[in-house]
């Protein structure tokens, strides 16, 4: 399952927008059986919280499908740079 990481930024009942770190959006609804609520969601594009949203590809619509989120701890690591010792956990 493809995950993606980013920043909750728009909430709305059970759907969600999220901006990864070099800005592109994507839209998600909140599968029925995921492991949060939609007043979850809501608190986390509150606090601007950076997630790691595992999901589905919607089928014929323009949104994808998420079935996990998770509060994402990692620090944020620019593409093509390898983290040094001291961030490998």
């Amino acid at each position: 399952m493809p995950t993606m990481r980013g920043t909750i930024t728009i909430a709305q009942e059970s759907r969600f927008q999220m901006v990864e770190h070099h800005g592109a959006t994507h839209l998600f609804t909140l599968a029925p059986n995921a492991s949060s609520e939609p007043a979850q969601i809501a608190a986390l594009a509150a606090r601007q919280a950076r997630v790691r949203v595992k999901y589905r590809r919607g089928d014929n619509v323009l949104a994808n499908v998420a079935e996990r989120i998770d509060i994402d701890l990692a620090p944020e690591i620019a593409p093509g740079v390898t983290p040094g010792p001291a961030s490998c956990t």
